[in-house]
């Protein structure tokens, strides 16, 4: 065994979580992302998934797909920058801008790639990257492949985000950029980000703001055109950040803003320039997507009905649901082991859960994220979250025993 699978052998909490028999991770799903799935050929209700409309199954997507297969073939062999683009990608591009209410957009291969191609290009050594503490993970890797100085200020706490811009503003230069990054929708928390007054601060100490949107498009806003439209603040919002992988039902991200700042990113975002672009069946299904929430805002208005259906449910039986306001809603365990035998229980139940715990969030806020989608039905969410009750009177995490 040489040096490198020395160190690596070292590394074995996942063996003891397995040997303890409630590992929660790759777990194996049988069948399309529905509310149902199938898992060791059982059905399974589905409560971990991010396709908060549904649309992940939806014959005009898979038709869409299958056409673009057709036409343009399995990929682009190459990136964006060189011959991967395609008339398909500039065509989604144009969508996802007048969608979101900005001038341009540029589509990047994944969520991920574009926190770190934008926070690692455009702000230089002498700005500042501030961040919500409960700031997505592609956010912090961006900032930290950043040459910007970072900042941080307690999730969703204005005042703290206020004394932070003082410092930052003692320091800097008027040349000197400062740009605050948040989660329109918190991913594991499932509140919103405070817009306004995160916009009002940032015109009084002359930051700039960028908002990630993965969880809020789609959701949030008229026809789920997002947090800012949802707050009217699309044009005090400098970047407009999303993913296809919620919502939009398949695999890709994108970033919207001015004209300028479009033109700056597809010369110098790193993760763009040298990612091969998306493939046609992953743009074609966007623009379907698109298509479909325009046409169809009762999917938005169902997945909302879902989500204060459950939320009301769960506070009754004495959950701790903390502060969401949307279709993510956790379930707050505090506690590790239980989190993951929550999780394993919830499973042998029937019931699929993602358990959340550090670096996602701190080890005393460790949860169950419970999400839902607009497919669901109040009788399946009834069903669920009664199974999830019994498993929580048993491991005595209720808030108020005796329900």
């Amino acid at each position: 065994m040489n040096l490198l699978q020395q160190r690596m052998s070292k590394y074995d909490a996942p063996q003891k979580v397995k040997a303890a028999g409630v590992y929660p991770y790759f777990r194996v799903i049988e069948s399309d992302q529905d509310t149902v799935v199938k898992m060791n050929g059982k059905d399974v209700l589905m409560f971990g998934s991010n396709s908060y409309l549904g649309l992940t199954n939806h014959p005009k997507l898979k038709e869409a797909a299958k056409n673009a297969v057709d036409k343009y073939g399995s990929g682009c062999a190459g990136s964006r920058f060189l011959n991967g683009t395609l008339d398909l990608h500039i065509k989604l591009e144009e969508q996802l801008a007048e969608f979101v209410g900005k001038e341009e957009a540029i589509v990047f291969s994944t969520g991920m790639q574009v926190n770190l191609g934008v926070l690692s290009s455009l702000l230089g050594r002498k700005d500042y990257i501030v961040n919500d503490a409960a700031n997505h993970a592609s956010i912090i890797d961006g900032t930290r492949l950043s040459f910007a100085t970072s900042r941080k200020y307690e999730h969703n706490n204005m005042e703290a985000l206020e004394k932070t811009l003082q410092r930052i503003q003692n320091e800097k230069t008027s040349e000197d950029l400062a740009l605050i990054v948040m989660d329109g929708v918190f991913s594991m928390e499932g509140d919103i980000a405070k817009l306004p007054e995160i916009v009002a601060l940032s015109k009084k100490y002359g930051a700039s703001v960028m908002v990630d949107d993965a969880h809020g498009l789609g959701v949030m806003g008229d026809h789920g055109r997002g947090t800012a439209n949802y707050f009217g603040l699309t044009n005090d919002v400098d970047l407009i950040m999303g993913t296809f992988s919620k919502s939009l039902a398949t695999i890709g991200g994108f970033i919207a803003a001015s004209k300028e700042v479009i033109n700056f990113l597809k010369h110098n975002a790193r993760s763009l320039i040298f990612s091969a672009s998306i493939a046609p069946a992953n743009a074609a299904a966007v623009i379907a997507a698109l298509n479909i929430i325009k046409s169809e805002p009762e999917r938005i208005q169902k997945v909302w009905d879902n989500a204060r259906y459950a939320k009301k449910l769960l506070d009754e039986l004495g959950f701790d649901t903390g502060p969401s306001k949307t279709p993510i809603i956790p379930i707050y365990v505090r506690d590790i082991d239980k989190t993951f035998l929550f999780t394993k229980m919830a499973q042998d139940e029937g019931v699929f859960v993602n358990p959340v715990i550090t670096p996602a969030v701190p080890p005393e806020d460790t949860l169950i994220r419970f999400s839902l989608m607009a497919t669901h039905t109040f009788e399946q969410i009834d069903t669920a979250i009664d199974k999830l009750t019994k498993i929580a009177r048993k491991l005595d995490i209720l808030k108020k025993q005796g329900v």
